[in-house]
């Protein structure tokens, strides 16, 4: 993700990879909806939606009066209607990764190279001030080329060879450093952080296979409850089934940790077997195969001199019966990915990489109090009866399921007052975010002007039409991940007189203000940011019969030379042929009449509202940011 915002940005990468190649089975394979959303702001989820299984469904097994394990409760596994993804998926992670270096390789600005690992890292703390300067060494070191070592899905297989590096090494100098190596992280250790947090004594297996089984959900994501433990079931791709099934009968040493040698497949196939009956559980095809204790830590560092950034599981670990582990990733590179490229470039100031940590801290420390309280749900016995404090009931489960969907479905971020988020915490001023930089204050935001678009949150996206050819787009379709932030003119209804010309005199404020005339149009022919730091999309309200496409200002209908008009930029909440009404002011909670301005992250989170006569607070959010 952090290399791919590069390429979207036109910055050069190197992406060094210890791996010979992509991981060939197991790990990570859910992807949530927000993460869908992200990807199809690169406009690479096509395939994903495509090769995946689709988990539509939640279904609960407990046990009865009689110890016989039934179906409880059958729900959506996503909240309907909160995304235009309806649910969440599952891919292997080396598919997913494949459809990530498919779209970078095709960049001559960036380059990976397979077996070759770094050996050090330093930063020039009499450069790091200088945002132009090469502060970081990293010198590297390439591996000798091997037969393929084989796949280690659990201890009792062969242990990888232990590898030979040739003597040649090489130096890099770089601007920025991103360690998205692991919960065992090179970076975080060469730095002298630390993660912060415990580990607990629960135990669980994994098993990626093809069951042959007469267990009616089996392609339903479940959760089977039983007096001998816990299995969770989640159907692949591929006819695939994941089988995650708790261990209860290890238990950890005077360290701590737990004798893995002890654990093969048929320990967690006997285990889950032992769970899921009546039903019969076996297999022929195993893809893959794991066991993990189940920690839950937050780095007590985030990055060194905002030159060296750590993001993922570098930074947060947690148990994966959530899905978290690589959406929470993907979100940290796509909240840091977009201020590198900026600041790297000269557009932004570098004050801009701080945010990265004090957003994403809080989104980590919400992860790991989440999880803390998933896990122990979820490894929790049913309960034997009404005076059993200790297990887990149906309406237990399935309320704290349906309250954690909106968690786990990515969509509960909520970003605090910063320099890139114009905004009220918690009714009181953020003095530290919102002091005065280079002499510009604190812009004014309103957020009663849009009740249901939340400052600091993902701006959702509805259905509108476009103006010129009826067609109509899910909104945020037009918000593509290239760097650029989104001014998103409500034009409001613009049949009326007046209102037309509230908007004429918007876009002649933006096209004279000279802070604002960096936020003209790009041209469609070029990715180039210096065109302009921002793209103005416009939402109005009239009917399209009352009013052309020519009636609004030159600066919402970008003209070209060569391609003639833009007509993708000027829409309308109306009713389409095919679609019905998406009802996008009311969605947005925007006075159709008067309608508002919103500046719209390119992280797609909601940075400043205001009147279409505040030029001066939109000039000076932006302010605030650019050189």
């Amino acid at each position: 993700m952090a290399a791919l915002w590069m390429v979207r940005c036109g910055i050069k990468t190197l992406v060094i990879d210890k791996r010979e190649e992509n991981v060939p089975a197991g790990n990570a394979d859910g992807v949530h909806c927000r993460t869908m959303e992200i990807l199809d702001s690169f406009d690479i989820i096509d395939r994903i939606w495509k090769e995946s299984c689709h988990m539509a469904e939640m279904c609960m097994w407990f046990p009865g009066s009689d110890g016989t394990i039934r179906r409880s409760m059958r729900t959506s596994n996503a909240i309907p209607g909160i995304s235009r993804f309806p649910c969440g998926v599952l891919l292997a992670q080396h598919r997913i990764e494949k459809i990530f270096l498919d779209e970078i390789r095709e960049s001559a600005g960036v380059s990976i190279r397979r077996n070759v690992v770094p050996i050090s890292i330093e930063s020039d703390s009499n450069q790091t001030q200088d945002h132009g300067s090469h502060a970081v060494t990293v010198k590297l070191r390439e591996a000798a080329r091997t037969d393929p070592e084989p796949m280690i899905h659990g201890v009792d297989h062969a242990r990888a060879r232990e590898r030979k590096y040739m003597d040649i090494e090489e130096t890099v100098r770089a601007k920025y450093v991103i360690g998205c190596d692991g919960a065992h992280s090179w970076t975080r250790a060469q730095l002298g952080f630390r993660m912060e947090g415990e580990q607990t004594d629960l135990v669980w297996g994994v098993l990626d296979i093809i069951p042959l089984t007469d267990f009616p959900d089996i392609r339903s994501r479940c959760r089977v409850s039983a007096q001998s433990g816990t299995i969770m079931i989640i159907p692949r791709e591929d006819d695939l089934v994941r089988i995650y099934c708790q261990l209860s009968t290890l238990a950890p040493g005077s360290d701590g940790r737990f004798d893995r040698s002890r654990v093969t497949p048929d320990t967690i196939l006997e285990a889950a077997q032992k769970i899921i009956r009546p039903y019969k559980l076996e297999y022929n095809y195993r893809d893959w195969w794991a066991v993990y204790q189940i920690g839950q830590r937050v780095g007590n560092y985030f990055s060194a001199e905002e030159r060296i950034f750590l993001a993922g599981d570098a930074i947060h670990t947690h148990s994966p019966k959530a899905g978290q582990g690589m959406n929470v990733s993907i979100q940290d590179a796509y909240n840091l990915g977009w201020k590198l490229a900026l600041v790297a470039k000269g557009i932004a100031k570098p004050s801009i990489l701080k945010t990265y940590e004090t957003e994403r801290r809080r989104v980590a420390q919400e992860l790991i109090s989440f999880d803390r309280n998933y896990s122990k749900l979820w490894s929790s016995p049913p309960k034997k009866d009404m005076a059993d404090q200790s297990g887990v009931s149906v309406a237990d489960f399935e309320g704290a399921f349906v309250k954690q969907q909106l968690f786990t479905s990515g969509f509960s971020v909520h970003y605090d007052s910063s320099i890139l988020t114009a905004k009220e915490s918690n009714g009181v001023r953020n003095d530290e975010q919102l002091e005065p930089h280079d002499g510009v204050g604190s812009p004014p935001s309103h957020q009663h002007l849009a009740t249901k678009t939340v400052l600091g949150k993902r701006f959702p996206s509805f259905k509108v039409v476009n103006h010129s050819d009826a067609r109509s787009w899910h909104f945020s379709r037009w918000l593509s991940a290239d760097g650029f932030f989104y001014i998103v003119l409500f034009a409001g209804d613009v049949s009326l007189t007046n209102q037309m010309e509230r908007v004429r005199t918007f876009a002649s404020e933006i096209t004279t203000r000279s802070r604002i005339v960096r936020l003209r149009h790009r041209s469609r022919t070029s990715n180039d940011s210096r065109n302009g730091i921002a793209q103005i999309l416009t939402i109005h309200s009239a009917l399209r019969q009352q009013v052309e496409f020519h009636d609004f200002p030159p600066l919402l209908r970008p003209y070209d030379e060569k391609l003639g008009y833009d007509y993708n930029r000027i829409f309308v909440d109306s009713e389409s042929y095919y679609e019905g009404h998406g009802k996008a002011y009311e969605g947005y909670g925007v006075d159709r009449e008067r309608g508002c301005v919103m500046v719209i992250r390119p992280d797609h989170y909601v940075a400043w509202i205001g009147e279409l006569e505040d030029v001066q607070g939109l000039e000076a959010y932006f302010a605030r940011i650019l050189r």
